[in-house]
């Protein structure tokens, strides 16, 4: 899969990444599909070709997957779209691991649904975050992506922030309770936080930046 773009990847720069169901189609339909799709960001991350029915029972970290390709720096998986935030840390990286990562995640939900065809659409988009700002503001973008669950209409009003909170913590489908709180979550290896600017130090910092997203309502 090919993405076309008015850009290249770089070693050492940042992007936003996403890709949407084919026709806007849902492309996660239950729990385990989201489970699939977030186990395959680690293991399709990784220069060792990995047969998943031979590992899925198995820990993450117990699978020998390789040098990473990318670096991994939030992600978040909606209904009929996903979010990633990655760095290029091989030449190629990114072209490589979307495509291990759609075409595994694609082959999977094809024979799970009896369908045929592509899942995705043609080509997966991208997003130069060429500056600090711009690379800050993604962080909390993807992780308030849910929101549109809880209240569609979330930036234009004043939100519950308490309860706003405990809908993401609880959503369980993005990298945002590994920014909150360190509680060991398998998941939290998928991420790669040193590649990446140090704004959020800890979970306190961290609430702190997506409660002033929440609390303070954006033009229409």
């Amino acid at each position: 899969m090919v993405a076309l773009r008015n850009h290249s990847f770089s070693i050492n720069e940042f992007y936003h990444l996403y890709s949407r169901g084919v026709d806007k189609k849902v492309v996660f339909l239950d729990e385990s599909d989201r489970k699939r799709f977030i186990k395959l960001l680690y293991f399709c991350n990784g220069t060792r070709r990995i047969v998943y029915r031979e590992i899925k029972d198995l820990p993450l970290l117990s699978v020998e997957k390789g040098e990473c390709i990318v670096a991994v720096g939030a992600y978040c998986i909606m209904g009929n779209h996903f979010h990633l935030l990655v760095k290029e840390i091989q030449e190629g990286g990114i072209s490589v691991f979307m495509k291990k990562l759609l075409t595994a995640y694609s082959s999977y939900f094809n024979k799970k649904y009896e369908r045929e065809g592509p899942l995705f659409q043609s080509t997966f988009r991208s997003q130069h975050l060429n500056s600090d700002e711009y690379l800050k503001y993604v962080f909390s973008y993807i992780h308030l992506n849910p929101m549109k669950f809880l209240d569609s209409n979330w930036r234009t009003k004043a939100v519950d922030v308490h309860k706003a909170e405990e809908f993401l913590i609880g959503y369980g489908n993005s990298s945002y309770t590994d920014y909150r709180s360190d509680d060991g979550r398998e998941e939290a290896c998928i991420l790669n936080r040193l590649a990446f600017p140090d704004y959020f130090p800890n979970g306190a910092s961290f609430s702190e930046e997506i409660t002033g997203w929440l609390s303070y309502p954006q033009s229409p």
